[in-house]
């Protein structure tokens, strides 16, 4: 996504959503060549102005009455490959007649199915003149010259929906096709000011002098991949259903700006700002408080790094009436992240009551002293099993073992569940309210989590990976990063990965020991060296539970081989 692309205009949520077409035009010359033309810049109101775009727009009324010249496809066909009932035709139709309002050229034949003679090519510039001033539509156009639309020459390649909050909403069909042959594009000096045939690379290259939108980028990185027009084209005709590509509103160092369904804060972003106001940020900046729902808070810690990625996430429970609130993981021991809790809780008038540790390791629960000073809040927790890399600060009022619940104010119910493999105290905790689990550790996004024996345990993780997909859950919120959407389908995959892993390292096994480095270096070799250190770690918690599996054995001095 292009920085430049980041606008400051405000937010306008429920805007009517419009369809519209637009069509990919491509060319070699001899290298893979796309067409884009430059929208004037006169139209202040257009969040588009002076960018360059693909041949597109709305559809009209006339699009249906065209669709009985069209060569090559049906409506049921046609909306068959768009997903819809019916009226899908006028889409392949409104591509198509944009393509030639905008850059002059008709994918058309002559009535009979035969190529465009000398005259029709002729006459193509006075009907295009006509289209434009809405003297003539497409069909009056077809009826007149004898013509034949080419929508079977037309790929149905993408489906964009403009975000939520954006002032003019789109619902866009994006198509793709080859430039007729003989026919010279031109822009039509009103709409657009110039027309570009760029290479994907050229135009990827200039993107920010060009301004090209997120679905543009896109395209462009795609085609990127082809060589030749026919070989996108012959990908295209493959597929069998296309998503919807919807970005949501965030904000960025630059203001609001879209971001895209692959992007860390996506599904946070529907679940928190479903509307697009564009209050959200498209980071976890460490300090500010960022409200989630009415009963739910968030400050990240500023102590990002490659074990706890974008930092460590405090959150905060409650409200309500009684305007009491509940903090899960206070974090690392370091004051600016305490007075940014503190800052949070006074931001809402709160007042905190309750300081759950999902556990001991030194990025999660050392504020829990401060904190408690602080404010008086009672200390809720679980004590390690091993005191190596734990907080030795760590003392709970309330020792808890798993299978709690707490009615906390905001109507909120949240239960305990005790989750060993990570560290052997873990805790996961459920608010049923918001089908939401607090993950600590357990899951993190983006990354897999560090199991360091002997307090972390492998089979003990798959377990309890296993056990929390029988949960009735919509959203995890982890320790480190956004919000995350499909638990079942995220732990089904950890489990899937931490299971392929192993089987990596009982195929590394000989009959000869070997060292925990040497399997790492065969078992890892997807992962950077600067973090073999780490991998050999979970790597020892794999070689252990093969043990216990009766698949390994460990000599102390050699290292380990195959049980036999």
């Amino acid at each position: 996504m292009s920085d430049s692309f980041a606008t400051r205009w405000q937010p306008t949520p429920g805007a009517a959503i419009r369809q519209a077409a637009t069509v990919v035009v491509m060319r070699e010359q001899p290298h893979l060549e796309v067409l884009l033309l430059r929208r004037t810049r006169l139209n202040s109101g257009d969040i588009h102005a002076g960018a360059c775009v693909f041949p597109g727009g709305m559809l009209e009324q006339e699009d249906a009455a065209a669709a009985a010249f069209s060569a090559g496809l049906d409506d049921a066909s046609a909306s068959a490959r768009l997903s819809l009932p019916e009226g899908g035709l006028a889409f392949f139709v409104a591509a198509v007649r944009e393509c030639f309002e905008e850059a002059g050229l008709l994918l058309a034949t002559a009535s009979d199915g035969t190529p465009l003679n000398a005259a029709q090519l002729e006459s193509l510039g006075e009907l295009r003149d006509a289209l434009n001033r809405r003297e003539l539509g497409m069909a009056h156009i077809c009826e007149r010259a004898g013509l034949k639309l080419q929508l079977d020459a037309v790929l149905y390649h993408s489906h964009w929906l403009t975000p939520p909050g954006v002032p003019k909403r789109y619902d866009t069909r994006f198509f793709i096709t080859r430039a007729p042959a003989l026919q010279v594009a031109s822009h039509d000096g009103q709409e657009t000011t110039e027309q570009l045939w760029l290479t994907p690379l050229e135009a990827l290259a200039r993107r920010a002098e060009l301004k090209l939108a997120p679905p543009t980028v896109q395209t462009l990185q795609w085609l990127q991949q082809h060589p030749t027009a026919q070989a996108a084209l012959d990908e295209v005709a493959g597929y069998t259903k296309v998503a919807c590509i919807m970005p949501r509103l965030a904000q960025s160092a630059k203001g609001l700006r879209p971001v895209m369904p692959h992007e860390p804060a996506y599904h946070e972003l529907g679940f928190a700002d479903p509307q697009g106001q564009g209050h959200l940020r498209d980071d976890l900046a460490a300090g500010p408080v960022t409200r989630l729902s009415p009963r739910l808070l968030r400050v990240t810690a500023p102590n990002g790094s490659v074990m706890t990625g974008p930092g460590t996430n405090s959150y905060f429970i409650g409200g309500g009436d009684e305007n009491e609130w509940a903090v899960i993981d206070p974090g690392p021991d370091d004051s600016a992240h305490v007075a940014a809790l503190l800052a949070a809780l006074e931001s809402v008038g709160g007042r905190l009551r309750w300081i759950f540790v999902t556990h001991t390791h030194k990025d999660h629960s050392p504020a829990v002293v401060a904190l408690k000073a602080a404010t008086g809040a009672q200390v809720l927790g679980r004590l390690p099993d091993h005191a190596e890399w734990q907080d030795s600060t760590f003392a709970p009022d309330v020792h808890l073992q798993g299978g709690e619940r707490f009615a906390l104010p905001g109507a909120s119910t949240l239960e305990v569940i005790h989750t060993p493999g990570h560290a052997s105290n873990h805790l996961c905790f459920h608010l049923h309210e918001e089908q939401m689990l607090f993950t600590g550790d357990h899951v993190m996004q983006g990354s897999t989590v560090v199991i360091n024996p002997p307090d972390g345990d492998m089979a003990a993780y798959i377990d309890s990976l296993r056990e929390l997909q029988d949960l009735p859950l919509q959203w995890l919120a982890p320790g480190h990063g956004f919000l995350m959407p499909e638990p079942r389908g995220v732990m089904r995959a950890i489990v899937g990965h931490r299971l392929a892993r192993e089987a990596k390292v009982f195929n590394a096994l000989t009959t000869q020991p070997q060292s925990v480095s040497a399997l790492v270096q065969a078992v890892y070799v997807d992962v950077p060296p600067k973090l073999h250190a780490m991998a050999a770690r979970s790597l020892t918690a794999h070689l252990l539970k093969l043990e216990v599996d009766g698949r390994a054995v460990q000599h102390e001095a050699a290292g380990w081989c195959l049980a036999s």
